[in-house]
């Protein structure tokens, strides 16, 4: 097991019970998301931490795979939707790349508040692509430090690894971050920031049919 996945089963507990932060915002992301999709949708949330995103999204779709590097926050997950009566999410542990669907078999791909925690994010990006049918939907929510003063965090990011405080975050810019989404294949639809400073960049973007 490494660094990261220690870090986030230490911190499935707290973080289940954690409240959220800007309701007004995840409600609007929420809906956004669900403006997209059908009943008979198969999609893939990776990142889910404790699954809540992908219980929200559960009766809007046939099916989700769920997948997440924490076997901790996973297990909350599976208790959550059990406690929802929800039977149409599977609950996977690993990364999007080692969960490894196939080409072109996913109607939509979620990564929610993850990517800046990702040292592989471009390939990861790829993955999405390769694996999302021509048209599918990308929908990411990612932390953008890069025009904050907090970007100097990263400074204190490889200690804070590795006395396990904190997993690797990567600085990144909104403008960054939706070039590499489109240099992956999409097209943006929808991208607006919100948060203290604007930090937080909310995009959906699709995959060119090609």
């Amino acid at each position: 097991m490494g660094i990261s996945e220690k870090f986030w089963d230490r911190k499935a507990e707290g973080y289940s019970r954690s409240p959220i932060s800007d309701e007004e915002n995840y409600r609007r992301k929420l809906s956004e998301t669900q403006k997209s999709f059908t009943s008979d949708m198969h999609i893939a949330e990776f990142g889910c931490g404790t699954g809540s995103t992908a219980i929200c999204h559960a009766p809007y779709v046939q099916r989700i795979d769920a997948i997440d590097i924490s076997e901790n926050m996973l297990d909350i997950g599976r208790a959550r939707a059990k406690e929802a009566c929800i039977e149409n999410i599977d609950f996977t542990r690993g990364t999007l790349i080692e969960f490894n669907a196939d080409s072109a078999s996913l109607d939509a791909v979620l990564g929610l508040n993850v990517i800046h925690l990702l040292a592989d994010r471009r390939d990861t990006l790829a993955d999405v692509a390769r694996i999302l049918k021509p048209g599918g939907i990308f929908v990411s929510s990612t932390v953008c430090l890069g025009n904050s003063y907090l970007r100097f965090i990263k400074l204190l990011t490889p200690l804070g690894r590795f006395l396990g405080l904190m997993p690797d975050v990567f600085i990144l810019n909104e403008e960054k971050l939706a070039k590499e989404i489109v240099d992956a294949g999409f097209t943006i639809e929808i991208q607006w920031h919100h948060g203290m400073h604007n930090m937080a960049v909310f995009i959906i973007a699709r995959k060119i049919d090609s």
